[in-house]
Formats: C-alpha cells, structure tokens, sequence
C-alpha cells in the first residue's frame, strides 16, 4: 500500500492497527497552498501517535466552502491529486485519502481514529469536524497556528505581486 490511498483502504487498515494498539492522528483539510504551518501542523500532530492519517478535501468541497475573501479566485488552485501527492511526500504524514466535507460524521465513525488534530484557531473549534469529533467522543487536539502563515496570505502576496505592488 502506497501512501495515497483510498477511504476504503484506510479503513481496513485501521483495523490493523487498531488490533496492534497503534494510536492514529487524523489530520484533515484542503492543503491548497502549502506553507509552513502546515508542516508544523502535521509534524506537531505526529507527536500525538502512531500514525497520521491525512484526509485532504475533494475539489468540490473546497470550492463549495472556499473563503471569499478573495473574489475572483477560485478554489482549490492546486487539484486535490496533486495536493494528495505533495503531502505524501512529508515525512511526518504516513497516509493520504480524499474526503468529503458532508460526509465527516460518517468517516469517523468508520476510520474510528484515536485522535483529530486541527488549528487552535476558531474556525477548526467550530467546524463540522470537530463537531462531529466531539460528538463520536473522539480526542480532539488544538495544535497553536504558525503567525503570519496561512494560504488566504499567500493568495494575497500573490495578488500584490500580479499588481506589481512588491511590498511583504
């Protein structure tokens, strides 16, 4: 099994390792752009078990629940291939799949993870996530955000330097 998987593999392996006692970090989002809080994100989330489990937001989730503080710009910029294939190659994560932003309760019920992790930010403590997290009596772990790092800044500096305006 590769690194990029499907839900149905996951699922059957979190059997496994739920029958070997290994503990498993579910970390999920759209992963668009990269950037340093994201690495620090996942590798603070591997901290908290065995193995890090990624689910990475289809196309249509992310552009159904996109932040429009950027009119114009749609999203996801990167396919969800590719971004599934960029965070496999991250050390700190040990598998990836897509998901699905209506279907989380479902999910976790299935995967039946030991832990989920998220930003210690507003949005991740009221999303559906780890609402439905809380609700499946699942650990939920805020994990403190990087300042200054976010896609919805690197979208911005790329908008200036379209403009031609090269400021920080």
């Amino acid at each position: 099994m590769g690194k990029v998987v499907s839900q149905e593999e996951i699922i059957l392996q979190r059997h496994e390792w739920k029958g070997e006692g290994r503990r498993v970090v579910f970390v999920a989002g759209c992963f668009d752009l990269l950037h340093p809080g994201h690495i620090r994100l996942l590798e603070e989330s591997r901290s908290h078990g065995d193995v890090v489990a990624v689910g990475v937001l289809s196309d249509k989730s992310v552009e159904t629940g996109r932040d429009r503080s950027f009119p114009g710009v749609k999203r996801p910029i990167t396919p969800v291939a590719e971004r599934a294939e960029v965070l496999a190659a991250l050390a700190a994560v040990d598998y990836v799949f897509e998901i699905e932003s209506d279907s989380f309760a479902d999910l976790l019920r299935r995967l039946a993870p030991d832990v989920i992790a998220g930003g210690a930010d507003e949005s991740f403590a009221k999303s559906p996530l780890s609402a439905a997290a809380k609700a499946a009596g699942i650990e939920v772990i805020h994990i403190p955000l990087e300042p200054g790092h976010s896609a919805s800044r690197l979208i911005e500096r790329i908008s200036r330097l379209r403009s031609g305006d090269m400021g920080a």
